[in-house]
């Protein structure tokens, strides 16, 4: 697909309420793989060097980041426009509906998202036999995981590993979110002491699975871009000291200094697209800067060009995963980006 043609759809699509148009693209994209005409609208992406992370090798470094298929009944469609990885959910223990509407809005101006859709998903089971569904993607699946918003956070150890339970095997890697702002309290996870007892928590399960079943699935952890050195350094002694896999650098902000003054700026919820960029970079930096080649990271957060990427990239972070510039860029994005890689080596 060509930047401008990606450009026009874009445009037509941003006619619509962003919620609306959300689900009209990814229907249409499943109905164009299933009729085989995606494959020759998306093109040939460049070839490039897998990437070794986690022990899973990923055929590109470029992937799409949790809470655009949320429900993970997208992957083949998805895969198909060029990623080399993709990870669905937030997905809890049982389903929920997530926030009441409108939930989703676009900050043109800015190349911004904010959302507050609450984690509505339809749930591990379902979200499983979504998965299993997949034939085509011959990438790497994550399966992104959260506590449910009824469940208080003195229970959310059960809902996670219910969760971890619920998708075992199911795809390669796990995604722990307990970075999410639309989730009360969610973030208060994220103290050090909390975190640690999560993590144990998660690993022991892990080890168990394993054992019983002889399937390896690592486990991810994904932090808010709102933390402040100090919790950076403690959080990462936790991660190295608990044996965490990989660490996810990072979901939405609640700062909005960069889009004061705009259209629904003032809006409840997480802050995407250009506007993060340079923080998740930084957060990136400091966290690599302790955990270095200990804990590998996939960097995420306003991910809007190639360099973008490669900033990300020189940061410290292995792979990279897009949500928001995708949605303002397209398929040619994840070619830009690739092509930036190839050039750098």
């Amino acid at each position: 697909m060509r930047t401008w043609q990606y450009r026009l759809a874009r445009n037509l699509l941003f006619k619509l309420d962003a919620e609306y148009a959300h689900h009209l693209s990814l229907d249409l994209l499943k109905l164009s793989e299933k009729v085989g005409l995606l494959a020759p609208l998306a093109g040939n992406m460049p070839e490039t060097e897998p990437v070794e992370c986690m022990g899973l090798s990923f055929p590109n470094p470029v992937g799409l980041a949790a809470g655009l298929d949320k429900e993970g009944d997208s992957i083949d469609a998805l895969g198909r426009l060029g990623f080399g990885f993709v990870e669905i959910g937030t997905i809890t223990p049982v389903p929920q509906p997530g926030n009441p509407q409108p939930r989703l809005f676009r900050i043109i101006q800015k190349e911004a998202i904010i959302n507050r859709m609450g984690f509505n998903n339809c749930g591990v089971k379902e979200g499983v036999e979504n998965v299993k569904s997949a034939s085509s993607f011959q990438g790497i699946v994550g399966f992104n995981i959260g506590k449910n918003k009824l469940t208080p956070n003195a229970d959310a150890i059960s809902d996670y590993l219910a969760a971890l339970r619920g998708c075992w095997g199911v795809a390669d890697y796990v995604t722990v979110n307990i970075s999410s702002p639309n989730t009360p309290g969610l973030r208060d996870l994220q103290a050090a002491d909390d975190t640690a007892r999560l993590l144990e928590a998660l690993k022991n399960e892990q080890s168990k699975l394993s054992e019983e079943t002889g399937v390896r699935m690592p486990i991810a952890l994904k932090v808010a871009p709102d933390m402040g050195s100090e919790q950076i350094a403690e959080l990462s002694k936790v991660f190295i000291d608990g044996g965490l896999e990989c660490l996810i650098a990072t979901n939405t902000t609640i700062e909005r200094s960069k889009v004061q003054g705009y259209p629904y700026c003032d809006e409840a919820g997480g802050l995407s697209g250009a506007p993060v960029t340079q923080q998740s970079t930084e957060v990136i930096a400091d966290f690599h800067s302790h955990l270095g080649a200990q804990v590998p990271i996939i960097g995420v957060g306003g991910i809007m060009t190639g360099q973008d990427a490669i900033d990300k990239l020189q940061a410290g972070a292995k792979l990279v995963q897009l949500y928001t510039g995708f949605i303002y860029n397209g398929p040619p994005l994840i070619k830009e980006i690739i092509d930036a890689v190839n050039a750098q080596k």
